[in-house]
């Protein structure tokens, strides 16, 4: 999998290939390249806050675990040996943050692009570097004695839904691993959706046209969103 960072080339990503190991689960996949877009990160960051306040007026943090979207995913983490109040799915721990009335700090634009997505939804979402993992990779459960070097430093996943490929686990629906972490200088990378099977694709790809509408912070750079249903999904 390739990124081009040489000034006036066009960011390159190859097609996925994955598959799964859990029952219920749905990856979506959208390759983006950011824009360089000084303005639109600045819209961004203001759709974000607008969204934020609007979120808070009609639910509250006592609401979550009653959210049918957040219920789902939950159920998910306990299928796979997963405690889901000890270890927080990402859309979750950032929709508590929002609830709880906290700015969301700009850190990349497309890791921004990737958490008001991911709250929109309220489903995890990645954003993970291209060219830092390999081509096929498989949604399955960690097995124990598996530890990630993420984000939050190491992370046991025995139990845990985990992306990997031919080197090992690198991502979570929980945190990531340094691996595929966006650097400053990132310009091309893979926004990946952990949906329950239930949810259609059409929402989510809805939901990301409509950000980058508003807050053209990176392109699409795929053909249409590439997902994966379950076995069992």
């Amino acid at each position: 999998m390739g990124e081009s960072t040489e000034p006036g080339k066009e960011a390159t990503i190859d097609r996925p290939e994955w598959r799964s190991e859990l029952e219920g689960w749905k990856l979506v996949w959208f390759g983006l390249a950011a824009t360089g877009d000084a303005a639109a990160a600045r819209r961004l960051a203001e759709l974000r806050a607008r969204r934020a306040s609007a979120l808070r007026e009609r639910l509250s943090r006592s609401d979550l675990p009653a959210d049918p979207t957040v219920a789902a995913i939950r159920r998910l983490f306990r299928a796979s040996g997963c405690d889901p109040t000890r270890h927080r799915p990402s859309s979750e721990a950032l929709l508590r943050r929002v609830l709880e009335g906290e700015a969301l700090e700009p850190i990349h634009p497309l890791v921004d692009l990737n958490n008001a997505l991911s709250i929109e939804l309220r489903v995890p979402a990645c954003v993970l570097r291209a060219g830092s993992f390999d081509w096929p990779v498989t949604l399955r459960a960690g097995r124990q004695g598996e530890v990630l070097d993420s984000l939050r430093g190491p992370f046991g996943l025995a139990g845990k839904p985990l992306l990997a490929d031919r080197s090992g686990p690198f991502g979570t629906p929980i945190t990531d691993s340094h691996r595929v972490k966006v650097l400053a200088q990132t310009s091309a990378a893979w926004l990946v959706l952990y949906l329950p099977a239930a949810e259609p694709v059409e929402s989510a790809e809805a939901a990301l046209a409509s950000l980058l509408a508003e807050a053209p912070v990176a392109r699409r750079v795929d053909r249409e969103a590439q997902h994966a249903t379950s076995p069992g999904g």
